[in-house]
């Protein structure tokens, strides 16, 4: 072969190694261990549903499925960015939250460089999906959501709440409550919602908004109180709690959902050997049992399903950041 033809043979390759059928690579699919990366530190929603997910898809797969928490800060912008970097082939998984679309908002509202684009990722499955819940010390002098509004009216920007970080879920849902009960909290950001609940209970912050299944086991040990839901409707892990909607405020309406997502230009065979492994796994005996003794029931929802659900509640979300404006 003369020299022009080699050339031409190698500038071929990328389009032939393009032609061979995706089918093929992904009945290879996984060859070795996938990295899904949480954007947070362990023991807040993302954490939670990450794990146990994780260890139903090893055995599904049959390759080691490593939990990354890649806690940067920012809301999980961090974290959510890298996965957004990475290869699409299939070994790097994220796992996020709903502040997911909230994050490239906030930046664009602050005039900040776009870290990612919503575009860039494949949703691949719902996991969990629940209501955020007001929570403060179980010694704190409020009884109901009305003693707290009451006496954030007296004291404006003296009570201090924590967050998973500006704009995250976490300051999202109450700076949308504060906001519909005309008061002014003072916010404390941290680099996800456990160290945040490490806070509440070490009483360096009075209250946070977070998932039932981070707030369960502490309000259990008596060490913490919910004192309002998020959520539209009622939940079985706290029955006893009344929604903002229910006492009035009407336009507060906030969840904590975590989702499995991928690169949006992964190759559809992997995209459906991964949809295929989550619907095993999001119908594990061992998962349901771990996400119904944690007080959040799976939620499970298929690509499909959970696209239309990312749209529909980010637009949402996207609207009420705007209606807030810049907080810090």
């Amino acid at each position: 072969m003369d020299r022009r033809n080699l050339l031409r043979a190698a500038a071929a390759l990328p389009l032939l190694r393009s032609a061979v059928p995706d089918k093929a690579f992904a009945q290879t699919y996984p060859v070795r261990n996938i990295t899904m990366i949480v954007p947070f530190p362990a023991g807040g929603q993302a954490d939670l549903a990450a794990r146990p997910v994780a260890q139903a898809l090893e055995r599904i797969l049959g390759k080691a499925v490593v939990v990354d928490n890649r806690a940067g800060g920012a809301g999980g912008s961090v974290g959510n960015a890298a996965a957004a970097r990475a290869e699409p082939d299939g070994y790097t998984l994220l796992m996020t939250l709903s502040s997911l679309a909230v994050l490239p908002e906030a930046d664009r509202l602050f005039d900040r460089p776009v870290a990612y684009e919503v575009s860039q990722f494949m949703p691949i499955a719902r996991v969990l999906a629940d209501p955020t819940l007001l929570a403060v010390p179980a010694s704190a002098p409020w009884k109901t959501a009305q003693d707290f509004v009451e006496d954030a009216k007296k004291r404006p920007g003296q009570i201090t709440y924590g967050s998973s970080g500006p704009y995250g879920t976490l300051h999202v849902a109450m700076e949308m409550f504060a906001n519909s009960a005309g008061i002014k909290l003072l916010h404390v950001p941290f680099r996800g919602a456990g160290p945040a609940l490490t806070a509440l209970l070490s009483g360096t912050v009075q209250g946070i908004a977070a998932a039932p299944g981070t707030l369960k086991p502490q309000v259990d040990d008596g060490k913490l109180r919910v004192l309002g839901n998020c959520g539209a409707q009622r939940i079985a892990s706290f029955p006893d709690v009344p929604t903002f909607q229910e006492l009035g405020y009407k336009d507060v309406e906030m969840y904590i959902w975590a989702g499995l997502f991928a690169q949006s230009s992964l190759p559809a065979p992997i995209a459906s050997r991964l949809r295929e492994a989550m619907a095993q796994a999001m119908a594990s005996p061992d998962v349901l049992k771990t996400f119904d003794a944690s007080g959040s029931l799976v939620a499970y929802q298929d690509a499909p399903a959970f696209s239309e659900f990312v749209a529909a509640d980010s637009a949402r979300l996207i609207a009420a950041v705007k209606k807030i404006g810049r907080v810090e």
